[in-house]
């Protein structure tokens, strides 16, 4: 078993008394948690699953991109079991990234949202948005999950723990 290495916790987010200050704080918190876990893991064992459902480090943070992507920018995902797994090709450095890169136009998109009822503003002809309140309660409910897991998994890998 790895050695433990302790990361500073980073506490929940003190945001304004808003619910969308609320929701977009905790939000971006998350994102930063399992953006700060993937990022510097070991190459092959942020790959490899550690756990006999085949979850892997790698494969969470190109899941949460492609919820992003659909959710808030309107991309068509057709194989969400796919979105598990990284491309060979990418790095760490890659998949950390782009999960970042999404994250900021996801928040230009939620930056001209001023009514959380609203439609989450997106092109996709024949689907109906779901609301920015729901996408963004919906995005915590997925992205704390998958942080969680990443949690595990990279205390598997090496031993690092924390926020």
């Amino acid at each position: 078993m790895p050695t433990t290495r302790r990361r500073r916790d980073t506490p929940p987010p003190r945001t304004g008394s808003g619910e969308a200050e609320v929701l977009r704080g905790f939000l971006d918190y998350l994102r930063a948690s399992i953006a700060a876990k993937v990022d510097g893991a070991p190459a092959p064992e942020a790959r490899s699953a550690a756990v006999p459902s085949g979850t892997n480090l790698l494969g969470l943070l190109n899941h949460l991109t492609c919820v992003e992507r659909a959710t808030f920018l309107g991309e068509d995902v057709t194989d969400w079991q796919a979105t598990f797994t990284a491309a060979p090709q990418d790095s760490v450095a890659d998949v950390v990234a782009r999960y970042r890169e999404t994250v900021e136009r996801a928040n230009a998109v939620l930056d001209g949202c001023a009514d959380l009822g609203a439609p989450v503003p997106r092109p996709r002809p024949g689907r109906p948005a779901p609301s920015v309140r729901w996408a963004l309660t919906h995005l915590i409910e997925e992205t704390g999950r998958h942080a969680g897991h990443a949690d595990i998994l990279r205390e598997l890998i090496d031993g690092t723990t924390g926020r």
